[in-house]
């Protein structure tokens, strides 16, 4: 993601790369980082960067730090941002209901956009769901299937998550408490107000999302395919141009898009 990321910037007029951070001793420390993007140094002429492992100088030049690592790291970098005041925009999954406090501890400090997704058009898919859940209420049952590639290590996605909270949210339901994660074994009967998830790992997928409405007589599913990562980069972009004039809080893409 992040040699997408850098890819991304360097071919966006309205943006300019001011830093790249790898993990401390990472592999890409030390390189230039249009090169670690794919030999784009080129294109990037006197305004080249080199990748670094020290998050506080990164912090301390720059505007915005768009962040997809661990929970532990980005943890690490919110740290960091709220000494220099360094907007962030965070793509991390996998975070524990502490660490999601942490994060909005750090919004009262500095304008963060944080989403399970940047595609436009997942959140789109969000939006559609959130309609579909009111208007398909009673009758019908809902599952959330999700496909990641082998080396995902989190699971159901944090989108798949995401999905399942908009919905609850729309029926009025707490995700916790309905949630069932997988079935096995003699399961019984199923109960119509649970929302189901199923995770699919294998190869090199980028990413795919289908939500099943399943009624007696007619199935609706709505899904989201991702073809390669670029469309998760261009929405990041969008957001941290997004924070350049915000306050501090804590936002996600649907008030970059404007969708509430």
């Amino acid at each position: 993601m992040g040699q997408m990321l850098i890819e991304t910037t360097l071919g966006d007029p309205h943006v300019t790369l001011a830093g790249a951070l790898d993990r401390v001793g990472g592999p890409a420390v030390g390189q230039d980082a249009a090169v670690f993007a794919g030999g784009r140094a080129g294109q990037a002429g006197p305004t080249s960067v080199v990748v670094t492992d020290d998050i506080e100088a990164l912090c301390a030049r720059v505007d915005c730090v768009i962040d997809f690592t661990r929970p532990e790291g980005t943890l690490e970098h919110l740290k960091a941002a709220r000494r220099h005041g360094t907007r962030l925009v965070i793509g991390t999954t996998g975070f524990t209901e502490a660490q999601k406090a942490e994060l909005v501890a750090a919004s009262t400090v500095v304008p963060i956009v944080y989403a399970a997704n940047f595609s436009v058009g997942v959140n789109v898919t969000f939006k559609l769901l959130e309609l579909a859940a009111k208007q398909l209420a009673t009758g019908y049952d809902i599952e959330i299937i999700e496909a990641h590639h082998r080396h995902k290590v989190d699971a159901p996605s944090g989108t798949a998550l995401k999905m399942g909270e908009v919905i609850a949210d729309a029926l009025g339901r707490d995700l916790a408490s309905c949630a069932v994660y997988g079935r096995s074994g003699v399961t019984g009967e199923r109960d119509p107000s649970t929302i189901g998830f199923s995770a699919i790992r294998g190869g090199d997928i980028v990413g795919d999302h289908t939500v099943l409405f399943a009624g007696i007589g007619e199935r609706i599913e709505i899904t989201h395919k991702s073809a390669t990562r670029q469309s998760y980069a261009q929405g990041a972009l969008r957001a941290a141009k997004f924070l350049a004039d915000k306050p501090s809080g804590l936002y996600d893409m649907w008030d970059v898009l404007g969708l509430r």
